[in-house]
């Protein structure tokens, strides 16, 4: 919903970080904006493009396992195996900035792994680097990756140290191209306000938060680390086989660092995990003795399980009670039937209000509009409020945390324009 909200927004004109404060990164928000462009506030399409993305990811990293004979036997078994991964949880297809970000993260894999085949590295390291750099303006904790592909050159390849530079250039191109973009449009201190500043900002986590994850990720790293044991049992692989494990390993690794730098815990930013735990859990579906049909039927048991936790999800008593999925649906909220498709400015948390109604002002994310309107001391504040709401004027407002009367006292051009209808609900005059 804050996606749509953010989408149409944008289609309107509104620019992206002044005119609306989100922390949604720039190419997810236009991508965003582009859907509602085209196709309206649905929800289904949203589902449509998230499932044709998961669907090419599926069929690329089963393309870049069976092509370069990583595997002792190619197969569909990747493809697979990849597929039931992306179906632990309903929110793993929904199109979050995560799943966009992960497609570019698998076309690095796939070009870092083509280089690492080849006797010498040749300068489609650039190339890597600049999938890396659009997966971060996709999703931001994605730019922890070229750590990654630092490493993996640098331990497993004959990289000169001029391919190093040139894959660092191809990583900072797309970010600077952005950077420049927002200056030269008179936007950046905007930009840097609501995006910058965000993305290295200290969090702290629920322990709920936690407890959904174990819950929903557990079984695909279950299987992956059994799979891992796999390998060091067998042992006996190829160069290239080992460099690309220990590559995956690397990959895994820094999907753990980008946790830091996650806005928040739901099994949806964990998707970016998908390629390196679908690696490994092959490995233990795979078969070196003539009993063929055991990993065939620890297969049906982890599609299966897999399976179950996805209809779970979906049931409302298992989803509020055990995997705490709650949070991340949108709760109707109950209005007087007069405020139903207006312009609308909610002071609080939640988009419930939203749902048959449209945002107003440039207050789209609580996190970021709260710094203005729950400080209403600070002259500088008033001013933005004041400026916001000339610009973009709520027809009515949604008062969560009592701070209109506050708002109206601070402000009184704006207390003249909005009478109180119910409580916390007031409608412009």
């Amino acid at each position: 919903m804050q996606w749509t909200l953010l989408g149409e927004q944008l289609s309107k004109g509104f620019v992206l970080y002044d005119e609306i404060w989100d922390s949604t990164a720039p190419l997810s928000a236009m991508t965003y904006a582009g859907l509602h462009w085209l196709f309206g506030r649905s929800e289904i399409v949203y589902h449509f493009f998230a499932y044709g993305v998961a669907g090419f990811q599926v069929i690329y990293f089963n393309l870049i396992m069976s092509r370069q004979s990583i595997f002792p036997e190619r197969n569909y078994v990747p493809g697979f195996v990849y597929l039931v991964m992306m179906n632990i949880s309903f929110d793993y297809t929904t199109l979050s900035p995560a799943l966009m970000a992960t497609t570019f993260l698998l076309l690095a894999l796939g070009t870092l792994l083509k280089q690492l085949d080849r006797e010498g590295i040749k300068d489609e390291l650039l190339e890597v680097g600049f999938y890396i750099g659009i997966a971060t303006l996709y999703y931001p904790p994605s730019m922890v990756f070229i750590i990654w592909v630092e490493l993996s050159l640098l331990l497993y390849s004959g990289a000169s140290f001029r391919q190093h530079i040139i894959n660092v250039l191809g990583f900072f191109f797309p970010i600077v191209i952005v950077n420049l973009y927002f200056y030269l449009d008179g936007h950046y201190d905007a930009f840097t306000r609501n995006f910058l500043s965000i993305i290295f900002q200290i969090r702290q986590y629920d322990l709920n938060d936690f407890q959904t994850l174990l819950a929903v990720i557990a079984l695909p790293v279950i299987f992956s680390i059994l799979g891992f044991l796999k390998i060091l049992n067998y042992g006996r692989y190829t160069n290239f086989q080992s460099r690309v494990q220990q590559v995956l390993a690397l990959y895994l690794g820094g999907c753990l660092l980008s946790v830091g730098l996650m806005a928040y815990l739901a099994p949806m930013q964990f998707v970016i995990f998908t390629p390196g735990l679908a690696y490994f859990a092959v490995y233990f579906f795979e078969t070196y003795t003539r009993k063929k049909w055991i990993p065939e039927v620890m297969f049906v048991v982890f599609a299966g399980g897999v399976g179950l936790l996805f209809y779970l999800t979906l049931m409302p008593a298992f989803s509020n009670s055990i995997v705490k999925l709650e949070n991340l649906t949108v709760k109707p909220v109950q209005l007087p039937a007069e405020i139903r498709n207006k312009k609308i400015l909610v002071l609080g948390e939640g988009v419930g209000e939203y749902l048959n109604n449209y945002p107003a002002t440039a207050y789209l994310n609580w996190n970021l509009s709260r710094f203005d309107l729950e400080n209403l001391n600070n002259y500088n504040n008033v001013i933005n409020i004041l400026r916001n709401f000339e610009k973009d004027p709520p027809e009515y407002l949604i008062d969560r945390k009592n701070l209109a009367p506050t708002l109206f006292k601070r402000i009184p051009a704006l207390a003249r324009q909005y009478q109180e209808i119910d409580k916390g609900i007031y409608r412009k005059v």
